[in-house]
């Protein structure tokens, strides 16, 4: 089976009432760097990454997603996925166009089935990245974005029909069913993921580290800065990445993780993993335990942006 037209996942854009403070928690705690601001929107990028950016901040009344964006290899390529999403009725944003963000390019944006905007985009320009260094705790890349669904049956089964999505893996919950369900566009295990949950909203947004010994120190500096803990350190089985996961100043769940697993992209079996035993959610047994504190602070607030598009 061949790939997708999407290659991988490019960046997360949030919106929030309290931008100076969120900022502030990306740029100066979490290790992100500040690379361009636009009318009040600020983008940060990850110094092991050549895209131009991996989140993208703006001010807003309610905080929302404002959109997920992924890569495509060509504008062929943007232009072959709007015409088949014409032709499955998916409702655009906009049409194939050319962008005016940082590195520019060219990009299409629509609804995903639970109303998110989903831009996908070719030839943006890279930036100069570097060589992240030992013991350097920060991230490395953009590893993976969660969503939660009230339907996620429907919305796993959209991402594979009009994006090409592939399932990695699931886990479920004993005899209370399948929670959560890992997508692969590209040979990473998952980098994209949906969760079962209350409403549409995000689960995390996660990032990777360069290594153990940096995904730790990026763990303890943030508990020595007193930041709220959700769950972790880690290891998930599924994927087989490491987590600590924590909140931002908008009330979402961040991720460090690292060595997330790779897959061949056409031999690889989906498994269906119960996380009712111990090692299946915590290979380390290091965390603390999955319960109700953590589900709540991953289901966040309604997503405020649902069939509502950006102003920018």
């Amino acid at each position: 089976m061949s790939k997708p037209l999407i290659t991988h996942l490019r960046h997360a854009a949030i919106a929030m009432p309290d931008l100076d403070r969120q900022l502030a928690f990306y740029r100066d705690l979490w290790g992100l760097s500040e690379v361009a601001s636009d009318n009040g929107v600020r983008f940060l990028a990850a110094e092991g990454s050549p895209e131009q950016y991996v989140v993208r901040l703006r001010k807003a009344d309610e905080k929302r997603l404002d959109l997920v964006a992924f890569g495509a290899a060509s504008m062929d390529d943007v232009d072959t996925l709007a015409a088949q999403l014409i032709q499955q009725a998916v409702q655009l944003v906009h049409e194939p166009q050319k962008l005016d963000t940082p590195g520019g390019g060219y990009g299409v944006r629509f609804f995903d089935g639970d109303g998110r905007v989903v831009e996908v985009s070719s030839d943006v320009a890279t930036r100069g990245f570097r060589t992240v260094e030992a013991r350097e705790s920060i991230p490395v890349r953009l590893s993976h974005f969660v969503v939660n669904s009230g339907r996620p049956e429907a919305t796993v089964a959209w991402y594979v029909k009009h994006l090409g999505f592939r399932l990695s893996d699931t886990l479920c919950l004993g005899a209370r069913g399948d929670f959560m369900w890992f997508l692969r566009c590209n040979d990473w295990h998952h980098s994209f993921a949906v969760s079962r949950g209350p409403h549409v909203s995000v689960n995390h947004i996660s990032f990777e580290m360069r290594g153990i010994d940096e995904y730790l120190r990026g763990t303890g500096r943030l508990l020595r800065e007193g930041i709220q803990k959700v769950w972790g350190p880690g290891r998930h089985y599924a994927g087989d990445n490491t987590f600590s996961y924590f909140m931002d100043r908008a009330g979402n769940t961040v991720e460090y993780t690292t060595a997330l697993e790779t897959v061949d992209w056409d031999t690889h079996h989906p498994s269906v993993y119960d996380v009712t035993t111990p090692e299946f959610i915590d290979q380390w047994g290091t965390a603390n335990q999955m319960n109700e504190f953590v589900a709540r602070q991953m289901h966040n607030d309604p997503d405020r942006g649902i069939f509502v598009a950006p102003p920018v």
